[in-house]
Protein backbone atom coordinates (compact mmCIF):
# COMPACT_ATOMS: atom_id res chain seq x y z
CA UNK A 1 0.00 0.00 0.00
CA UNK A 2 1.32 3.41 -0.92
CA UNK A 3 2.19 5.90 1.80
CA UNK A 4 1.54 9.62 1.77
CA UNK A 5 5.13 10.43 0.88
CA UNK A 6 5.26 8.06 -2.10
CA UNK A 7 1.99 9.48 -3.41
CA UNK A 8 3.36 13.01 -3.06
CA UNK A 9 6.63 12.02 -4.76
CA UNK A 10 4.86 10.38 -7.68
CA UNK A 11 2.47 13.33 -8.04
CA UNK A 12 5.38 15.77 -8.13
CA UNK A 13 7.14 13.79 -10.86
CA UNK A 14 3.88 13.44 -12.81
CA UNK A 15 3.59 17.23 -12.70
CA UNK A 16 7.15 17.52 -14.02
CA UNK A 17 6.35 15.40 -17.09
CA UNK A 18 6.14 18.32 -19.58
CA UNK A 19 9.44 19.76 -18.34
CA UNK A 20 11.21 16.41 -18.49
CA UNK A 21 9.92 15.80 -22.02
CA UNK A 22 11.02 19.26 -23.14
CA UNK A 23 14.46 18.81 -21.56
CA UNK A 24 15.02 15.40 -23.12
CA UNK A 25 14.03 16.65 -26.55
CA UNK A 26 16.32 19.67 -26.22
CA UNK A 27 19.23 17.43 -25.31
CA UNK A 28 18.35 15.03 -28.11
CA UNK A 29 18.39 17.85 -30.64
CA UNK A 30 21.72 19.18 -29.34
CA UNK A 31 23.94 16.14 -28.70
CA UNK A 32 27.59 16.43 -27.75
CA UNK A 33 30.24 13.74 -28.12
CA UNK A 34 32.21 12.25 -25.23
CA UNK A 35 34.44 14.85 -23.60
CA UNK A 36 32.70 17.75 -25.35
CA UNK A 37 29.54 18.06 -23.21
CA UNK A 38 30.03 21.67 -22.08
CA UNK A 39 26.76 23.02 -23.49
CA UNK A 40 24.87 20.07 -22.06
CA UNK A 41 26.47 20.48 -18.63
CA UNK A 42 25.85 24.23 -18.60
CA UNK A 43 22.21 23.71 -19.57
CA UNK A 44 21.64 21.16 -16.80
CA UNK A 45 23.48 23.27 -14.23
CA UNK A 46 21.40 26.35 -15.07
CA UNK A 47 18.18 24.37 -14.73
CA UNK A 48 19.18 22.98 -11.34
CA UNK A 49 20.37 26.38 -10.07
CA UNK A 50 17.06 27.95 -11.06
CA UNK A 51 15.41 25.52 -8.63
CA UNK A 52 17.70 26.49 -5.77
CA UNK A 53 19.89 23.39 -6.00
CA UNK A 54 23.61 23.87 -5.43
CA UNK A 55 25.59 22.86 -8.50
CA UNK A 56 29.14 22.93 -9.66
CA UNK A 57 30.71 22.03 -12.97
CA UNK A 58 33.19 19.18 -12.94
CA UNK A 59 35.46 17.33 -15.37
CA UNK A 60 36.62 20.55 -17.04
CA UNK A 61 33.08 21.82 -17.44
CA UNK A 62 31.67 18.69 -19.06
CA UNK A 63 29.99 17.25 -15.94
CA UNK A 64 27.78 18.46 -13.10
CA UNK A 65 27.59 17.65 -9.39
CA UNK A 66 24.38 18.83 -7.70
CA UNK A 67 22.78 18.64 -4.26
CA UNK A 68 20.36 20.74 -2.21
CA UNK A 69 21.78 23.57 -0.09
CA UNK A 70 22.05 23.14 3.65
CA UNK A 71 22.44 19.38 3.66
CA UNK A 72 23.93 17.86 6.78
CA UNK A 73 27.43 16.44 6.89
CA UNK A 74 25.96 12.93 6.90
CA UNK A 75 26.90 10.49 4.19
CA UNK A 76 24.74 10.91 1.12
CA UNK A 77 23.22 8.68 -1.54
CA UNK A 78 24.27 9.53 -5.08
CA UNK A 79 22.46 8.85 -8.32
CA UNK A 80 24.21 9.09 -11.66
CA UNK A 81 23.24 9.97 -15.21
CA UNK A 82 25.60 9.90 -18.18
CA UNK A 83 25.11 12.70 -20.70
CA UNK A 84 27.29 12.08 -23.78
CA UNK A 85 26.08 11.21 -27.27
CA UNK A 86 27.46 8.87 -29.92
CA UNK A 87 29.11 9.62 -33.23
CA UNK A 88 26.16 8.12 -35.05
CA UNK A 89 23.86 9.95 -37.49
CA UNK A 90 20.29 10.45 -36.28
CA UNK A 91 18.02 8.59 -38.70
CA UNK A 92 14.67 9.49 -37.13
CA UNK A 93 12.10 11.82 -38.68
CA UNK A 94 11.02 13.63 -35.53
CA UNK A 95 10.80 17.28 -34.52
CA UNK A 96 13.63 16.82 -32.00
CA UNK A 97 15.97 15.10 -34.43
CA UNK A 98 19.66 15.89 -33.90
CA UNK A 99 20.70 19.24 -35.34
CA UNK A 100 24.34 18.14 -35.39
CA UNK A 101 25.36 15.92 -38.30
CA UNK A 102 26.97 12.65 -37.29
CA UNK A 103 25.95 12.94 -33.63
CA UNK A 104 22.94 11.39 -31.92
CA UNK A 105 21.72 10.32 -28.51
CA UNK A 106 21.50 6.75 -29.74
CA UNK A 107 22.12 5.24 -26.30
CA UNK A 108 19.49 7.10 -24.29
CA UNK A 109 21.79 9.32 -22.27
CA UNK A 110 19.49 12.27 -22.93
CA UNK A 111 16.77 10.26 -21.19
CA UNK A 112 19.11 9.41 -18.31
CA UNK A 113 19.78 13.12 -17.77
CA UNK A 114 16.07 13.99 -17.81
CA UNK A 115 15.31 11.13 -15.40
CA UNK A 116 17.95 12.33 -12.95
CA UNK A 117 16.66 15.90 -13.19
CA UNK A 118 13.16 14.67 -12.40
CA UNK A 119 14.38 12.74 -9.37
CA UNK A 120 16.45 15.70 -8.15
CA UNK A 121 13.65 18.26 -8.47
CA UNK A 122 11.14 15.98 -6.76
CA UNK A 123 13.44 15.07 -3.87
CA UNK A 124 14.35 18.72 -3.35
CA UNK A 125 10.72 19.88 -3.42
CA UNK A 126 9.56 17.20 -0.97
CA UNK A 127 12.51 17.33 1.38
CA UNK A 128 10.37 17.80 4.51
CA UNK A 129 7.75 15.26 3.45
CA UNK A 130 10.06 12.25 3.11
CA UNK A 131 9.93 9.52 5.79
CA UNK A 132 13.49 10.15 7.03
CA UNK A 133 16.31 12.56 6.20
CA UNK A 134 17.40 11.92 2.63
CA UNK A 135 20.82 13.39 1.93
CA UNK A 136 21.51 13.02 -1.79
CA UNK A 137 23.74 14.04 -4.67
CA UNK A 138 23.06 13.99 -8.42
CA UNK A 139 26.02 13.22 -10.68
CA UNK A 140 25.79 14.10 -14.37
CA UNK A 141 28.72 12.38 -16.00
CA UNK A 142 30.41 12.97 -19.37
CA UNK A 143 32.24 10.47 -21.56
CA UNK A 144 30.63 7.19 -20.60
CA UNK A 145 30.95 5.93 -24.17
CA UNK A 146 34.72 6.28 -24.00
CA UNK A 147 34.88 4.90 -20.44
CA UNK A 148 36.75 7.94 -19.15
CA UNK A 149 34.07 10.16 -17.62
CA UNK A 150 33.35 8.36 -14.35
CA UNK A 151 37.01 8.34 -13.37
CA UNK A 152 37.19 12.09 -13.98
CA UNK A 153 34.07 12.72 -11.91
CA UNK A 154 35.49 10.65 -9.04
CA UNK A 155 38.69 12.70 -9.22
CA UNK A 156 36.56 15.85 -9.00
CA UNK A 157 34.92 14.68 -5.79
CA UNK A 158 31.69 13.11 -7.01
CA UNK A 159 32.02 10.27 -4.47
CA UNK A 160 33.29 12.34 -1.55
CA UNK A 161 31.09 11.77 1.50
CA UNK A 162 28.90 9.29 -0.40
CA UNK A 163 27.79 5.98 1.12
CA UNK A 164 25.87 4.41 -1.79
CA UNK A 165 25.02 5.04 -5.43
CA UNK A 166 22.22 4.03 -7.79
CA UNK A 167 21.88 4.31 -11.56
CA UNK A 168 19.91 2.92 -14.45
CA UNK A 169 20.13 2.39 -18.19
CA UNK A 170 17.20 2.44 -20.57
CA UNK A 171 16.65 -0.90 -22.27
CA UNK A 172 14.64 -1.29 -25.49
CA UNK A 173 14.87 -5.07 -25.18
CA UNK A 174 12.45 -4.92 -22.23
CA UNK A 175 8.87 -3.67 -22.27
CA UNK A 176 8.06 -0.33 -20.68
CA UNK A 177 7.06 -1.00 -17.10
CA UNK A 178 9.54 -3.82 -16.64
CA UNK A 179 12.97 -3.64 -15.05
CA UNK A 180 16.07 -5.81 -14.95
CA UNK A 181 18.07 -6.37 -11.75
CA UNK A 182 21.18 -8.41 -11.13
CA UNK A 183 22.62 -9.15 -7.70
CA UNK A 184 26.34 -9.39 -8.32
CA UNK A 185 28.15 -9.20 -11.65
CA UNK A 186 26.13 -7.30 -14.27
CA UNK A 187 28.62 -6.29 -16.98
CA UNK A 188 32.10 -7.21 -18.19
CA UNK A 189 35.69 -6.18 -17.69
CA UNK A 190 36.34 -4.26 -20.91
CA UNK A 191 39.83 -4.01 -22.32
CA UNK A 192 41.41 -2.79 -25.55
CA UNK A 193 43.86 -4.75 -27.66
CA UNK A 194 46.12 -3.09 -30.23
CA UNK A 195 48.38 -5.17 -32.45
CA UNK A 196 51.20 -4.03 -34.74
CA UNK A 197 52.49 -6.59 -37.25
CA UNK A 198 55.73 -5.60 -38.97
CA UNK A 199 56.93 -7.48 -41.99
CA UNK A 200 59.03 -6.93 -45.10
CA UNK A 201 57.26 -5.26 -47.99
CA UNK A 202 57.59 -6.31 -51.57
CA UNK A 203 55.99 -6.97 -54.93
CA UNK A 204 52.71 -8.87 -54.88
CA UNK A 205 54.04 -11.15 -57.63
CA UNK A 206 57.13 -12.09 -55.57
CA UNK A 207 55.87 -12.89 -52.03
CA UNK A 208 58.93 -15.10 -51.44
CA UNK A 209 60.99 -11.91 -51.22
CA UNK A 210 58.74 -10.47 -48.52
CA UNK A 211 57.44 -11.26 -45.05
CA UNK A 212 53.74 -10.56 -45.53
CA UNK A 213 52.07 -8.85 -42.52
CA UNK A 214 48.63 -9.30 -44.09
CA UNK A 215 49.13 -13.06 -44.10
CA UNK A 216 50.22 -12.83 -40.46
CA UNK A 217 47.19 -10.73 -39.56
CA UNK A 218 44.82 -13.24 -41.15
CA UNK A 219 46.48 -16.13 -39.36
CA UNK A 220 46.54 -14.28 -36.04
CA UNK A 221 42.84 -13.41 -36.10
CA UNK A 222 41.81 -16.86 -37.29
CA UNK A 223 44.02 -18.66 -34.77
CA UNK A 224 42.90 -16.45 -31.89
CA UNK A 225 39.23 -16.90 -32.69
CA UNK A 226 39.70 -20.69 -32.81
CA UNK A 227 42.08 -21.20 -29.90
CA UNK A 228 40.96 -18.75 -27.24
CA UNK A 229 37.55 -20.35 -26.58
CA UNK A 230 39.41 -23.58 -25.81
CA UNK A 231 41.95 -21.83 -23.58
CA UNK A 232 39.53 -20.27 -21.08
CA UNK A 233 37.17 -22.06 -18.72
CA UNK A 234 33.89 -22.33 -20.63
CA UNK A 235 32.02 -21.45 -17.42
CA UNK A 236 33.76 -18.06 -17.38
CA UNK A 237 32.61 -16.15 -20.50
CA UNK A 238 35.17 -14.27 -22.58
CA UNK A 239 35.13 -12.83 -26.07
CA UNK A 240 37.77 -11.21 -28.27
CA UNK A 241 36.71 -9.20 -31.30
CA UNK A 242 38.90 -7.29 -33.75
CA UNK A 243 36.86 -4.45 -35.17
CA UNK A 244 39.50 -2.68 -37.26
CA UNK A 245 42.33 -3.74 -39.54
CA UNK A 246 44.55 -1.32 -41.43
CA UNK A 247 47.35 -2.17 -43.84
CA UNK A 248 48.44 -1.58 -47.37
CA UNK A 249 47.53 0.97 -50.00
CA UNK A 250 47.85 -0.80 -53.38
CA UNK A 251 46.60 -4.16 -54.64
CA UNK A 252 49.98 -5.18 -56.03
CA UNK A 253 52.17 -4.21 -53.06
CA UNK A 254 52.83 -6.25 -49.93
CA UNK A 255 52.91 -3.65 -47.13
CA UNK A 256 55.48 -3.26 -44.39
CA UNK A 257 52.96 -3.07 -41.59
CA UNK A 258 49.43 -4.00 -40.54
CA UNK A 259 47.60 -2.75 -37.45
CA UNK A 260 44.68 -4.38 -35.68
CA UNK A 261 42.37 -2.87 -33.06
CA UNK A 262 40.14 -5.03 -30.90
CA UNK A 263 38.31 -5.41 -27.65
CA UNK A 264 38.42 -8.18 -25.05
CA UNK A 265 35.47 -8.76 -22.71
CA UNK A 266 35.52 -11.08 -19.70
CA UNK A 267 33.60 -11.62 -16.47
CA UNK A 268 36.72 -12.13 -14.38
CA UNK A 269 40.25 -10.82 -14.10
CA UNK A 270 41.52 -14.41 -14.29
CA UNK A 271 39.89 -14.90 -17.70
CA UNK A 272 41.24 -11.53 -18.85
CA UNK A 273 44.78 -12.44 -17.87
CA UNK A 274 44.52 -15.86 -19.53
CA UNK A 275 43.19 -14.31 -22.73
CA UNK A 276 46.04 -11.82 -22.91
CA UNK A 277 48.71 -14.44 -22.17
CA UNK A 278 47.34 -16.88 -24.76
CA UNK A 279 47.00 -14.16 -27.38
CA UNK A 280 50.68 -13.30 -26.97
CA UNK A 281 51.59 -16.99 -27.25
CA UNK A 282 49.54 -17.33 -30.42
CA UNK A 283 51.16 -14.18 -31.76
CA UNK A 284 54.63 -15.56 -31.11
CA UNK A 285 53.79 -18.69 -33.08
CA UNK A 286 52.33 -16.75 -36.00
CA UNK A 287 55.32 -14.42 -36.07
CA UNK A 288 57.72 -17.37 -36.19
CA UNK A 289 55.75 -19.02 -38.99
CA UNK A 290 55.47 -15.87 -41.12
CA UNK A 291 58.81 -14.17 -40.44
CA UNK A 292 57.11 -11.08 -39.02
CA UNK A 293 57.29 -9.24 -35.71
CA UNK A 294 54.06 -8.97 -33.72
CA UNK A 295 53.66 -6.55 -30.83
CA UNK A 296 50.66 -6.31 -28.49
CA UNK A 297 49.44 -3.46 -26.33
CA UNK A 298 46.70 -4.18 -23.77
CA UNK A 299 44.81 -1.35 -22.09
CA UNK A 300 42.50 -2.17 -19.21
CA UNK A 301 39.23 -0.25 -19.35
CA UNK A 302 36.34 -0.21 -16.90
CA UNK A 303 35.91 -3.09 -14.50
CA UNK A 304 32.75 -5.13 -14.38
CA UNK A 305 29.75 -3.69 -12.59
CA UNK A 306 29.29 -5.80 -9.47
CA UNK A 307 26.07 -4.80 -7.73
CA UNK A 308 25.93 -4.97 -3.96
CA UNK A 309 23.38 -7.74 -3.24
CA UNK A 310 21.82 -6.10 -0.18
CA UNK A 311 21.51 -2.63 -1.75
CA UNK A 312 20.12 -4.22 -4.90
CA UNK A 313 17.50 -6.02 -2.83
CA UNK A 314 16.50 -2.71 -1.25
CA UNK A 315 16.18 -1.08 -4.68
CA UNK A 316 14.11 -4.02 -5.93
CA UNK A 317 11.73 -3.57 -3.00
CA UNK A 318 11.42 0.16 -3.73
CA UNK A 319 10.70 -0.56 -7.39
CA UNK A 320 8.20 -3.31 -6.56
CA UNK A 321 6.23 -0.91 -4.36
CA UNK A 322 5.50 1.16 -7.46
CA UNK A 323 5.18 -1.31 -10.33
CA UNK A 324 4.88 -4.70 -8.63
CA UNK A 325 7.18 -7.63 -8.06
CA UNK A 326 6.17 -9.21 -11.37
CA UNK A 327 7.74 -6.27 -13.20
CA UNK A 328 11.22 -7.19 -11.94
CA UNK A 329 13.16 -9.51 -14.21
CA UNK A 330 16.17 -11.24 -12.70
CA UNK A 331 19.37 -10.85 -14.74
CA UNK A 332 21.19 -14.14 -14.20
CA UNK A 333 23.49 -13.96 -17.24
CA UNK A 334 25.70 -10.87 -17.05
CA UNK A 335 26.28 -8.85 -20.19
CA UNK A 336 29.63 -8.69 -21.97
CA UNK A 337 29.01 -5.01 -22.52
CA UNK A 338 30.90 -2.37 -20.58
CA UNK A 339 29.88 0.49 -18.26
CA UNK A 340 32.13 2.80 -16.30
CA UNK A 341 29.56 3.03 -13.50
CA UNK A 342 31.97 0.47 -12.05
CA UNK A 343 34.34 3.35 -11.22
CA UNK A 344 31.85 4.55 -8.61
CA UNK A 345 31.34 1.04 -7.28
CA UNK A 346 35.07 0.86 -6.63
CA UNK A 347 34.46 3.61 -4.05
CA UNK A 348 31.05 2.77 -2.59
CA UNK A 349 28.49 -0.04 -2.87
CA UNK A 350 25.57 0.48 -5.19
CA UNK A 351 23.00 -0.81 -7.64
CA UNK A 352 22.71 -0.39 -11.39
CA UNK A 353 19.58 -1.66 -13.13
CA UNK A 354 17.77 -1.73 -16.48
CA UNK A 355 14.60 0.21 -17.30
CA UNK A 356 12.46 -1.20 -20.10
CA UNK A 357 11.36 1.29 -22.75
CA UNK A 358 9.84 -0.84 -25.54
CA UNK A 359 6.25 -0.13 -26.54
CA UNK A 360 4.00 -1.88 -29.04
CA UNK A 361 4.36 -5.37 -30.43
CA UNK A 362 7.16 -4.91 -32.95
CA UNK A 363 10.87 -5.08 -32.11
CA UNK A 364 12.10 -1.50 -31.59
CA UNK A 365 15.47 -0.16 -32.76
CA UNK A 366 18.10 -1.14 -30.22
CA UNK A 367 20.77 0.89 -28.43
CA UNK A 368 23.42 2.52 -30.63
CA UNK A 369 21.04 2.59 -33.59
CA UNK A 370 20.42 5.95 -35.24
CA UNK A 371 16.71 5.08 -35.08
CA UNK A 372 16.61 4.49 -31.30
CA UNK A 373 13.92 6.44 -29.47
CA UNK A 374 11.69 6.18 -26.41
CA UNK A 375 8.51 7.70 -24.99
CA UNK A 376 7.96 10.35 -22.34
CA UNK A 377 6.46 7.64 -20.12
CA UNK A 378 9.98 6.22 -19.75
CA UNK A 379 11.22 9.51 -18.30
CA UNK A 380 8.46 9.74 -15.71
CA UNK A 381 8.78 6.13 -14.61
CA UNK A 382 12.58 6.32 -14.48
CA UNK A 383 12.50 9.47 -12.33
CA UNK A 384 10.07 7.84 -9.90
CA UNK A 385 12.22 4.73 -9.59
CA UNK A 386 15.48 6.62 -9.07
CA UNK A 387 13.84 8.87 -6.47
CA UNK A 388 12.34 5.91 -4.60
CA UNK A 389 15.61 3.98 -4.68
CA UNK A 390 17.45 7.01 -3.32
CA UNK A 391 15.03 7.28 -0.41
CA UNK A 392 15.33 3.55 0.26
CA UNK A 393 19.13 3.63 0.31
CA UNK A 394 19.11 6.67 2.62
CA UNK A 395 17.05 4.89 5.26
CA UNK A 396 18.83 5.00 8.65
CA UNK A 397 20.12 1.62 9.79
CA UNK A 398 21.64 0.23 12.91
CA UNK A 399 25.22 1.34 13.22
CA UNK A 400 24.68 4.36 10.96
CA UNK A 401 24.85 4.63 7.18
CA UNK A 402 25.63 1.63 5.05
CA UNK A 403 29.23 1.06 4.14
CA UNK A 404 31.05 -1.54 2.09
Amino acid sequence: MESDWTKALDAKIDALRPRLATLRRHLHAHPEASGEERETAAHLAALLKSEGIDTRLAADGTGVIAEPPGQSSAKRVAFRADIDALRVPDEKDVAYRSTRPGLAHACGHDAHAAIAIGAALALAALRDALPWPVVWRAVFQPAEETSTGARRMVADGAMDNVSAIVGLHVDPERKLGRTGFGRGTLTAYCNEVDVVIRGIGGHAARPHHAADPILAAVQLVSSAYHALPRSIDSRDPAVLTFGAIHGGAARNVIPEEVRLAGTARTHSIAARDTLERRLEEIGAGVAAATGTRIEFEFRHGPDAIINDPELTRQCEEAVAELIGTASIERITLPSLGGEDFSEYLAKVPGCFFRLGTATGDSTPPLLHSGRFDLTDDSLVLGAKLIARCTVALARPRKGGHQTR
